[in-house]
């Protein structure tokens, strides 16, 4: 008798259910934020180490990529959206956008790990690519990204692999928080290494002890008109607009800083921190306005200068002849098309070194920058300077000249109703309407106010205390009830009145009448 046994089948494995497209996108942005964290913290430890001269971390990097390529319109519409806090939004921009495009990239390799990992390949080649554009960068700054990225490959492949064993396993979750900790550590630890030079905190500090050889200036009593709500004559630093294109600001050691003097000059001159220190110093109250400013905008600001007179160094150098422009150059790149003639003159352009009687703040340029009256910080006012290029407007050009705006930047007179402010409410009876007007080089000396369709009315002028500074002014209103627009135009020192023509910053500085609305109760 024959016996047949039963056939025994292979138990399979019930399926692996489908990982929701969501686990996809948390293993992509996990696998961003481990390839900047590690990035920021390798890049701040490559600059410590003194072995970068460039900008090696990669967010940063990539947004003033973006910001060199800014056209004037998205310029102008940054500032006037976010004002100075325009960086900040263009690195949180920059955060967000690489979010979505590791989320995006990450559902990809749940779906296609080949494919996912081959494109989170190409943002960090997009990011070192960023990384060597920078001015001063050499091969090895893109060491900290592509060593972020071959973490974030690494973490992408095994987190994105389709999970083994039995259904039910456990998820990734684990992975995530572990790497989004690494991640999170690495970036925070890269962002204290890398927030600041402690030679440079210490240099600043030693700087504040240092007495000033030098004049000291004084500011007339009656230049303050001390008006509520109206801007002081004299901003502190730390209210003082900044625009520049720095995303991460240079923190130099003074005793470090140089300073060359290059091009069409009979000898070229280099000076350092020590030389600039043992010059005669000069205080000067100057006015800084910048070209963005809109018409009753704040990118303006006046302060006490104190700083070498840069004609001083330029007659050492000695400017030969056909020379017509001054080729500005910052530590980070930043340069800035400057007449010659207006640092030649009688003009105070110092190499400034001290703002309101204090060290220049790291955000201001210190530990030397130029500060030149009667042109748009564009042109002239350059943070962190290192070189003076002496050559001609045919020859060169400067960082925003080929991104549409004028090569040369005068000042252009204006006027600002600080209080009352637009949408006000004031009571009836005798209000302060109150503001600043500036002609740079040139001086102010006449404002007028109209309220609605009535004549323009003289305005009280504060004390004249420099051609180089706005001047503040007021006007005694007798408010009746009702909504009213208030008007204000400025005269220079020649007679001639500001433009009423309505004008965008671009190419050369807006023009307009300030005007606001209020009502009176």
């Amino acid at each position: 008798m024959t016996t047949t046994s039963p056939v025994t089948r292979p138990e399979t494995s019930p399926e692996q259910p489908a990982r929701p497209l969501w686990w996809g996108a948390l293993d992509g942005v996990v696998a961003g934020l481990l390839t900047v964290g590690l990035a920021t913290l390798a890049a701040a430890v490559l600059t410590a180490i003194g072995q970068s001269s460039g900008q090696p971390a990669p967010i940063a990097a990539v947004s003033g990529a973006f910001i060199d390529r800014t056209p004037p319109w998205l310029k102008d519409f940054a500032i006037a959206t976010f004002g100075t806090n325009d960086k900040r939004a263009l690195l949180v921009g920059t955060v967000v956008v690489l979010a979505l495009a590791c989320a995006a990239i990450g559902i990809l390799a749940a779906r296609r790990l080949t494919a996912g990992l081959v494109a989170f390949a190409v943002v960090g080649a997009v990011g070192a690519a960023a990384v060597l554009s920078r001015p001063g960068a050499a091969a090895a700054d893109a060491i900290p990204t592509v060593l972020g990225t071959a973490a974030g490959l690494w973490f992408l492949s095994r987190t994105s692999r389709p999970a083994t064993g039995p259904a039910g396993a456990v998820g990734p979750g684990r992975r995530w928080l572990l790497g989004g900790a690494v991640g999170a550590v690495a970036a925070y630890a890269g962002s204290l290494l890398g927030g600041g030079s402690a030679a440079a905190t210490v240099s600043r500090d030693a700087v504040a002890r240092t007495p000033v050889r030098g004049t000291k200036l004084v500011v007339p009593a009656g230049a303050d008109l001390k008006v509520p709500g109206l801007t002081p004559y004299i901003v502190p630093n730390s209210d003082f607009y900044r625009i520049d294109t720095a995303i991460v600001v240079p923190r130099l050691d003074a005793n470090d800083w140089r300073l060359k003097v290059t091009g069409m000059v009979e000898r070229e001159v280099e000076i350092d921190w020590k030389t600039l220190q043992s010059k005669q110093l000069q205080e000067a109250l100057i006015t800084l306005t910048c070209v963005s400013n809109e018409v009753g905008g704040d990118l303006i600001g006046n302060a006490v200068w104190t700083g070498w007179p840069v004609r001083e160094l330029l007659a050492m150098a000695g400017p030969k002849p056909g020379a017509d422009m001054v080729l500005q150059t910052s530590v980070d790149g930043f340069t800035a098309s400057t007449p010659l003639s207006a640092l030649t003159d009688d003009r105070n352009a110092l190499l400034a070194i001290r703002m309101n009687g204090e060290p220049l703040p790291f955000e201001h340029g210190f530990p030397v920058r130029v500060v030149v009256p009667g042109l748009y910080g564009y042109v002239s006012a350059t943070k962190w300077v290192t070189e003076l290029k002496v050559t001609t407007y045919a020859a060169d050009v400067a960082y925003w000249t080929p991104r549409g705006w004028s090569p040369r930047g005068p000042i252009k007179t204006a006027s600002r109703i600080d209080v009352p402010k637009a949408g006000d409410v004031v009571k009836a009876g005798t209000v302060a309407v109150a503001g600043v007007a500036w002609a740079q080089h040139t001086g102010i000396s006449e404002v007028e106010v109209q309220v609605d369709q009535q004549p323009w009315a003289p305005a009280r002028l504060a004390a004249d205390a420099s051609i180089d500074t706005w001047r503040q002014w007021v006007f005694e209103w007798d408010a009746t009830p009702g909504s009213h627009d208030i008007r204000v135009r400025a005269y220079d020192a020649k007679g001639q009145v500001q433009s009423p023509l309505e004008a965008p910053p671009a190419p050369d500085g807006a023009t307009g009448i300030h005007v606001v609305t209020v009502r009176v109760q």
